[in-house]
């Protein structure tokens, strides 16, 4: 596709249009080093391990780390996904992915040779690659169907970047250095256990009068004697002692080869360093979402908003699917919602039957909605927290001094003195260490702090009472089979509690339920 001439105003204007495909906004950009504390629980570690597997030149971990501000802005990743979800253009970045990888390859593998004029040769092939690798990438972005902001505004600044004066003068040096080194032409004269290196003055190659001569002698297979060289990269003793005569007979060459090196050390443009590095963001994030689409799971892109008014439908916790597709182990699916006054989802039933999966489910939903990804589901509406806490049970730590209901009690005294009514908690069987009056007693004074807060909250209990506590609440239980309440199903849906969960805790807490007791008895 032929483009229009590029006016250096344009380009200028352009390079101050775009600084990020990750963010729109300079200003709001931001990469974390530390972990947040609700990965653990919510397996978002697991997630963001298997997503940047393979891909640690990169770093992405710190953009996992730092979540969206705005609705624009998760707009703005949006828009980069569906683009890059078109082969053609995933297609074209993954080249210019494998090219910019092969060129600091070049780099990297420059620095470690002994001898100065290699070490140049491999820096002006590096720049040589960099050099084509931008006109590639220009070029198929030209011809790519590009919807979103960022990679148009991106197209844009190629754009103007191959054709300014800075890479044609870099693409000019390159192509001269080489003209210049590919006239070089020599013989070699060896007598004895030395040799002499001097301009080619027209001599006949005599290689191949020598091939020619014994191919008469060929019949069939016989034994190879021919000798294997070495395939190592940097130069032994005698190839360098060539290089360096041919030095002394081309100065004007290879001094041109010493200066590229010098007044070219940062040719790579930092818009384009920065774009190969956040690029890999979404291109990672895909290849790992496309393991759940070819099991046959959904993923959709999240409806985020300052609405309470929360969707899932047919959602799975990644973490845990990513271990069930090797085993072709099936991953079951739940929907949940909350509308109205409804804030808070109160999930009990038996043990073991999906309520913890649920919780995660929620978390990572809402978490990875606010990274502008797309989530597990057919279809989600997910709100715009400003943060996101949990509170899941932890085994009893000796250097802090405190008993575990103690250390229930301050962690979430923590999490309400920093929470606000924009903010998501979720608790995870809370108060399992205590008799029943007092956990319920204890949970209902969190739940009131919480519902006068009126944030979002999933609260995993075997209290059932915490279900009714007002319109603020909806009971989702885990179910099991009708005709055998031993089996779970895994699926958790939205109903009355029975009653029966904490009881039945108890029982399987103390080897009681009736199959353990027929069992005993029994043996």
């Amino acid at each position: 596709m032929a483009t229009n001439p590029i006016h250096p105003a344009d380009v200028a204007a352009t390079e101050a249009s775009f600084r990020s495909i990750l963010w729109q906004r300079v200003e709001g950009r931001v990469e974390r080093g530390e972990v947040p504390e609700c990965f653990p629980d919510l397996n978002l570690d697991q997630i963001v391990e298997a997503v940047t597997a393979g891909k640690d030149e990169y770093n992405l971990r710190p953009f996992f780390h730092a979540p969206l501000d705005t609705l624009d802005d998760i707009e703005y990743r949006h828009d980069v996904f569906q683009d890059l979800e078109r082969v053609p253009v995933l297609e074209c970045l993954r080249a210019f992915a494998q090219r910019m990888r092969t060129m600091r390859e070049h780099l990297t593998q420059a620095e470690k040779f002994y001898y100065q004029q290699q070490r140049d040769s491999w820096f002006l092939d590096a720049a040589a690659l960099y050099c084509e690798t931008a006109t590639a990438l220009a070029h198929d972005l030209d011809g790519a169907p590009l919807r979103a902001r960022g990679l148009v505004a991106f197209r844009d600044y190629l754009r103007g970047y191959v054709a300014s004066d800075r890479f044609q003068s870099l693409v000019a040096d390159i192509q001269s250095v080489k003209q210049g080194l590919a006239t070089i032409r020599y013989c070699i004269l060896i007598r004895g256990d030395s040799f002499t290196v001097r301009r080619y003055e027209g001599e006949a190659d005599y290689s191949a009068d020598v091939v020619q001569a014994f191919e008469r002698f060929k019949q069939g297979a016989v034994t190879d004697y021919a000798v294997s060289f070495t395939s190592a990269r940097d130069m032994n003793h005698i190839e360098a002692a060539v290089v360096g005569f041919a030095a002394q007979l081309w100065p004007e060459e290879f001094r041109r080869l010493d200066e590229f090196r010098t007044e070219h050390r940062e040719y790579q443009d930092g818009v384009i360093r920065t774009f190969d590095r956040e690029i890999q963001f979404y291109i990672a994030y895909l290849e790992y979402v496309a393991r759940f689409r070819n099991a046959g799971l959904s993923v959709c892109y999240p409806r985020v908003s300052k609405s309470k008014a929360v969707l899932c439908r047919d959602g799975y916790d990644f973490a845990l699917a990513q271990l069930l597709i090797p085993e072709k182990s099936p991953v079951v699916c739940n929907d949940f919602y909350l509308r109205g006054p409804e804030r808070i989802l109160v999930v009990s039933g038996p043990n073991q039957g999906g309520k913890t999966t649920l919780a995660r489910t929620f978390g990572q939903l809402h978490y990875l909605a606010r990274l502008g990804c797309p989530v597990a589901g057919t279809e989600a509406r997910t709100f715009l927290f400003d943060a996101l806490f949990t509170h899941f049970e932890r085994e009893e730590d000796i250097t802090t001094l405190r008993g575990k209901l103690e250390d229930d009690l301050a962690r979430i005294r923590k999490i309400l003195n920093q929470a606000t009514p924009d903010s998501i908690i979720i608790l995870n069987e809370i108060f399992t260490s205590t008799v029943l009056d007092d956990a319920i007693l204890l949970s209902r004074n969190i739940m009131g702090a919480i519902m006068r807060l009126d944030l979002l909250c999933v609260c995993v209990t075997f209290i059932d009472e915490l279900a009714s506590l007002g319109e603020q609440t909806v009971s989702m239980v885990s179910a099991v089979v009708p005709d055998n309440p031993a089996v779970r199903t895994y699926k958790v849906v939205r109903t009355a509690a029975d009653g029966l969960a904490y009881a039945l805790s108890i029982a399987e807490r103390y080897r009681v339920t009736y199959d353990q007791l027929k069992r005993r008895i029994g043996s």
